[in-house]
């Protein structure tokens, strides 16, 4: 399902928080704040992502000059269950709160429902964004992380990083949402917790041809189609199903993976980043920041997300995916 948006909401302010091992991450110079200890030195993994998020919406309202009560809506999720983070950061800042939840698609899903807003009148300004924090991810729907466990190199990192954005009614020359792609959710069967990029990778496929063919467009009309959180691996083979399908290599080199490029090519995390936090604070850092600069002027961003569980895991169901994309210009 494409949508247009008539009155192309802007992109007002965001803002980047990250855990300290995000200090290796590529883009770290784009962050907010990359902090120094793992939990926001709180008891627990939850309580430090709960702080993660806070920080990052304190961010945005002090880059904006708004308070909370200046704010319609807080949309935004995590990973953890029922998304306590999330839910324990809306009740510190008090604003009118939608839980979201598409996994690791979590981010753009929220944008989308705040542009939504906007478009609709019922929003002047609107916090959207995504988080995950490595420790509790780990452990939820993996192994704790003590425990030490050896992961195969089609495994991805976790990242602990929260990345929102500001959306509200249209300024010139600040990033605008022209149009943006609900995806379907995609199944091809994929059984392996530990290769997420290559099950969520067909759906990425999917939203993008659906983006691309209802909106008359070709990849060339982009300067860059940024997926996320894909890994190296998942952009090979998204880039093999194009190539496939009768894309030229020239046109091929417009895409780029949030998890693939988020620690460079350092072998300790394996296959690359993952996370709901990862493409969210790629997006809302350096993204936000090449349209500042005027590098790009129309990208596409694509956040993909694995819907399993721990318990539809052991219940040995397969992996179904899903990926949601918005088209954002320069106003």
């Amino acid at each position: 399902m494409v949508i247009v948006f008539q009155s192309k909401p802007a992109l007002l302010a965001s803002a980047a928080v990250v855990g300290p091992l995000e200090k290796r991450s590529v883009f770290s110079t784009y962050f907010d704040k990359v902090l120094t200890d793992e939990r926001v030195d709180k008891k627990t993994n939850e309580k430090g992502g709960a702080r993660l998020i806070s920080e990052a919406c304190q961010l945005i309202l002090k880059k904006s000059n708004l308070n909370n009560l200046d704010i319609d809506y807080l949309l935004g999720g995590d990973l953890i269950n029922q998304m306590t983070p999330t839910n324990f950061a809306a009740r510190e800042l008090a604003i009118s709160f939608i839980g979201m939840f598409s996994a690791c698609a979590t981010s753009v899903s929220s944008i989308i429902i705040a542009g939504l807003l906007t478009e609709l009148g019922a929003s002047d300004f609107a916090i959207a964004g995504a988080s995950s924090q490595h420790n509790s991810v780990e452990r939820q729907f993996r192994y704790p992380v003590d425990y030490g466990g050896q992961k195969p190199a089609t495994a991805q990192w976790t990242v602990t990083a929260a990345g929102f954005v500001l959306v509200g009614k249209h300024q010139k020359k600040m990033p605008v949402l022209e149009a943006a792609t609900v995806g379907k959710v995609i199944d091809y069967g994929a059984t392996d917790p530990f290769h997420m990029g290559g099950a969520m990778a067909p759906a990425a496929f999917d939203t993008i041809q659906a983006h691309l063919q209802k909106r008359g467009q070709t990849i060339q009309d982009y300067d860059v189609i940024m997926t996320g959180d894909l890994g190296k691996i998942g952009l090979k083979i998204l880039i093999a199903m194009f190539a496939q399908s009768g894309v030229k290599k020239e046109d091929l080199a417009r895409f780029r993976d949030a998890g693939a490029e988020f620690y460079g090519e350092d072998s300790a995390f394996l296959a690359g980043a993952s996370g709901a936090g990862c493409s969210a604070a790629v997006y809302s850092s350096y993204m936000i920041e090449q349209f500042k600069t005027g590098r790009y002027q129309k990208v596409l961003l694509v956040a993909t997300g694995a819907l399993l569980s721990p318990l539809s895991f052991q219940q040995g169901e397969t992996i179904p995916c899903t990926a949601h994309a918005i088209e954002v210009g320069m106003g």
